[in-house]
This record gives C-alpha cells, sequence and structure tokens, in this order.
C-alpha cells in the first residue's frame, strides 16, 4: 500500500523536528512528520514512571531556543519561571553552597567559602557569557566549510571572523584557549574553593564520559551554557508551562500550515531507486514517496539501520560507525510522599540543581570507573524535584524527584549487560548518597524507577543512552558532525537529509539542526 506521495517525509517529533516542518511548509512544501512514539516533544515528553508519577530526560534545563526558531514555529513568547533557584553545591552533609544566576547575589554566598573567590566571581561568568555568546553566532549558522572557494561560500567564514574580533583581543585568546582546555585547569586558573570548583566542573561533563581533568571539557562547559543568562553556570532558564508549552505551540504551527502529523507510527526503512531517496516504509508496510527525506533521528540510526549500505559508500559507513556516542548517564525516578529535607539547604533550592559531589576529586574519581566499562562504586548524582515547578505531574500533595547518574557506562567491561539486579545496584548506590545528606529519605519514597543507558535506548531512542546523538567532542562539533566533511546536513545519499542533535549545531539548541536542514533542503530542492 503506498501514500500520497509528499514533498519531504520528516522523522522525529522533537524540537528539531517541529522547527524543520514548519520551515519546509512555510516555504509551500507539502510535508509529513513521523513520530514514532505516541506523542510529539522528543526527549522533554514526559513519561509516567508510576501511576500519576511522570518525568522528563530533559531534567531542569529545557535547552536554548534562538530566535530564529521561536520566529519560525510562531511562538511569541514562552514564559520564564519567576523564582529560578540556579544551582546549589554540597560540601557536606548540612553544609551546601548555592549559585543563584544573578552574579552579586552569588558571590555573596560564595564569600564564606573564598573571599578571593567571591570578588572573582563576576568576572568569571561575564567570561563565560561572552564565550558563549561567540557559540550562539555559530549555532544559528550553517557550520562553517572550511573548504570554502568561492565568494559565496567564503561570505559566512567572513561573518564569523567580525563576530569573533568582536569579542576583543583577550576575549579571542581565551576563547581559543578554553575550548581544548580540561574544566579542571580551568577553574585552578580562577578560584581556590573546592565546593565552588565542583559546582561549575559538573557543568563541564554533563553527560560526556570523561571526567573534568580531560581537554575538551572546557567546551562542552561553555556549550550547555550557549542561551544562558549572565550569572549562570549550568543551563537555560526553565518555561512556566515546563517543555510541553513548547511542543504545544510548535504543534499548533504546524497544524495551521498543513503539516500531516503521524505519531505511534514507526519506520522501517527508506527506500532508495535510482540512486537517491525515493520514500519511506513504515512497519505496517504502508510506503511514503517523498522527494527528501529529513531525518532527526541519531546519524548511526539513520545511515547504519534505516538505509541499505549498498546505497552509501564502505568508507562512510565507517566513517558514522565510529562516531562516539559513548552514554554515561543514567537515572533514578523517585516517587516520594513528601519533599525530602535536607539540613542546610535553602527552601526551593531543590527545584533546581542540587549536586552532591563536592570536589574535582570526587568527580574525578567518579569517572575513572568508566573508563574500563564499570559503574562508579561513587558515582557523581545531581537531584531535582520538578513538581515544585510543575506540581501536576504527580498527584495532589506528591512529588517526583530526578537523580542524574554519572559515571553509568554503556558499554560494560566483560560484554556484561544491563539486567535489573546490575540497574537496582545502582539505584541503592543513589539512594545511599541522597540518604547521606538527607536523612530519612529512603521513607519518602512510594516508589523507584531505574533508567540504565540502555532504558533511555528502549524508552527515548537515545543510541547506546546519548542524548547528545554523539558525545561532543572537539573532533566532532561544527563542519565535522556528524563526520568529517558532512557537517552540512546533507548526505552522500541524494535526498537523504540530517537534522538532529548529531547534527551541527549539536544537543540543547532547540530546532537549531533543524532549522538549518530545512534550508539546506530548500536549497537543494530550488537547484
Amino acid at each position: 500500500m503506498s501514500g500520497p506521495k509528499r514533498d519531504v517525509v520528516v522523522i522525529g517529533g522533537g524540537a528539531n523536528g517541529l522547527a524543520a516542518a514548519a520551515r519546509l511548509a512555510r516555504a509551500g512544501l507539502d510535508v509529513e512528520l513521523i513520530e514514532q512514539a505516541p506523542e510529539l516533544g522528543g526527549q522533554g515528553r514526559l513519561h509516567e514512571f508510576a501511576p500519576g508519577f511522570k518525568a522528563s530526560p530533559c531534567g531542569s534545563d529545557p535547552g536554548w531556543l534562538p530566535e530564529k526558531v521561536a520566529r519560525e514555529l510562531g511562538i511569541n513568547r514562552l514564559d520564564p519561571v519567576s523564582a529560578d533557584p540556579g544551582l546549589t553545591v554540597a560540601a557536606a552533609p548540612g553544609s551546601f553552597l548555592a549559585l543563584p544566576r544573578d552574579p552579586a547575589r552569588a558571590a555573596e554566598a560564595i564569600r564564606p567559602h573564598s573571599a578571593a573567590d567571591a570578588a572573582k566571581w563576576p568576572a568569571f561568568t561575564a567570561r563565560l557569557r561572552a564565550l558563549a555568546g561567540f557559540l550562539e553566532a555559530l549555532y544559528v549558522s550553517p557550520a562553517p566549510d572550511v573548504s570554502a572557494s568561492s565568494l559565496r561560500e567564503l561570505l559566512p567564514l567572513l561573518g564569523l571572523a567580525r563576530r569573533y574580533r568582536a569579542l576583543g583581543r583577550t576575549d579571542m585568546i581565551e576563547f581559543l584557549r578554553t575550548l581544548p582546555l580540561s574544566v579542571w585547569e580551568l577553574l585552578d586558573d580562577w578560584f581556590e574553593s573546592p565546593t565552588l570548583k565542583a559546582g561549575v566542573a559538573a557543568g563541564g561533563i554533563l553527560d560526556h564520559a570523561q571526567g573534568p581533568r580531560s581537554g575538551g571539557t572546557g567546551f562542552v562547559l561553555l556549550h550547555h551554557l550557549v542561551g544562558a543568562p549572565l550569572g549562570s553556570v549550568r543551563g537555560r532558564i526553565p518555561w512556566r508551562g515546563g517543555h510541553a508549552a513548547f511542543t504545544r505551540a510548535a504543534e499548533a504551527t504546524l497544524r495551521r500550515r498543513s503539516v500531516s502529523i503521524r505519531t505511534g507510527v514507526a519506520i522501517r526503512r527508506i527506500e532508495v531507486r535510482d540512486d537517491a531517496v525515493a520514500s519511506v516504509t513504515l512497519d505496517s508496510g504502508e510506503e511514503i514517496p517523498a522527494r527528501a527525506v529529513l531525518s532527526t533521528a541519531a546519524p548511526a540510526q539513520t545511515l547504519l539501520g534505516l538505509v541499505d549500505p549498498m546505497w552509501l559508500d564502505p568508507d562512510f559507513l565507517l566513517a558514522v560507525s565510529n562516531i562516539r556516542h559513548r552514554g554515561c548517564t543514567a537515572m533514578v525516578l523517585y516517587a516520594l510522599d513528601a519533599v525530602p529535607q535536607f539540613a542546610g539547604l535553602a527552601g526551593g533550592a531543590l527545584a533546581g540543581v542540587v549536586t552532591l559531589s563536592p570536589s574535582l576529586t570526587d568527580l574525578e574519581r567518579a569517572a575513572d570507573a568508566a573508563k574500563y566499562g564499570e559503574v562508579s562504586v561513587a558515582p557523581h548524582v545531581e537531584i531535582s524535584v520538578p513538581t515544585l515547578m510543575w506540581p501536576d505531574q504527580a498527584p495532589a500533595s506528591r512529588h517526583v524527584m530526578v537523580a542524574r547518574v554519572q559515571y553509568a557506562p554503556y558499554r560494560l567491561a566483560g560484554g556484561a549487560t544491563w539486567d535489573a539486579p546490575r540497574a537496582e545496584a545502582l539505584a541503592e548506590r543513589v539512594t545511599s548518597r541522597v540518604e547521606a545528606f538527607s536523612p530519612g529519605f529512603r521513607s519518602r519514597i512510594v516508589h523507584r524507577t531505574v533508567w540504565s543507558p540502555a532504558d533511555l535506548e528502549r524508552n527515548f531512542g537515545f543510541r547506546e543512552g546519548a542524548s547528545s546523538q554523539g558525545e561532543l567532542g572537539l573532533d566532532q562539533i561544527l563542519f565535522m558532525r556528524p563526520v568529517a566533511g558532512w557537517g552540512s546536513h546533507a548526505t552522500p545519499l541524494p535526498g537523504l537529509y540530517l537534522g538532529g542533535a548529531g547534527s551541527h549545531p549539536g544537543p540543547g539548541i532547540l530546532g537549531g539542526a533543524g532549522l538549518l536542514a530545512a534550508q539546506r533542503v530548500l536549497g537543494d530542492l530550488r537547484r
């Protein structure tokens, strides 16, 4: 059975798929969007892990919504939460360091730990904002083409060069120095407080399979601060309506533009005829002819799982198979009968991110085991209680607590798998860790669910459990994302395009890759 021929089929109903479909439909194309999950939202969608209790793998950071994407999706405004607690770091049981996003307030909180660090804090956060701001300019434009030769191809590079020079001499140097630097070295240059350094460094290893001593974690820190306000050292401010507010607004725009949306439908394969994409075949056997297919799934998932390898060059396939994913994050989801109590923790802090690793050494030791395919005995744990902002994610007077855990490698030593006993052992370590800071925490637990990296792959399609769709290494960004030479969202197979987080500009940029991929599709179809 064959459906109507479409101009473009978009695979995936997350932020990138929504942005891509909106742009293509605005250009007058006939677009069909297909999402395997029962509802739209991608990584931001809620998952009910116990009756009445829901959680999202995106946690408290909604990502950055570039203005270009907001305009394309017709989103005039998403209200931020009025009281965002920012980041809190545990120094010891009963002692916490709060780092609100306001630099002056954060400096006052730091002062009891180190007067010298408090004095440096405003300058440090201003430096981070300037460097992340330059990445913003990179991320809303096609990846720079280092092989460009014509004037038309060189113009984008000249524009970026002007933005780079606008940083000023000092920040120009600091940008180039920070990208390959480890967050350990970066923070040693600035601060003396172990607690302060641990809190900031945690953003440089977020979903990253390396510890704070590893080169390139300076870039990871900056990447996750793109779009964050001045003073922030961890992510962007959440929206009042949560990620669902973004999804609802985007879906309404797609329906106004007559995009055909199908959820709960899986793609079996992408069909090729005469050396070009011809259609997609669904699991039901239905075939949908299309002039082009834009996939927001992981590049390896698309190219190695949906396309017959006979249509692609072996060297290209080898490069795709060598994309590093290295998922290392697990989650423990708690259904609680009340908000847990932490001595010394400011009221409302649990609505933000609370990190339980008090030093850089603790973070590095947690990473050591993962190097050998083992789960950390003393993992790095970050907790938040999203129901303090969104009470509808739990029954009345009850709460959800999400514990993000590193390091829990997807690939375990000796060919071991993430079975139930291993996952429960990890959950028990995490529960004991939280209990050390919140005596009586266990008595609050109504239900506990563990999502190992394998569970994240099954539940959300994260290849190897990596929500990034490809590790944020310096050799896997810009024109090298997903693989070197193919950072322009096209593939060697005519009619097939990549527009997910595994493409430029990467994860956490809502709709960024999808919009850029759609623009590439439009350019190619016009030619």
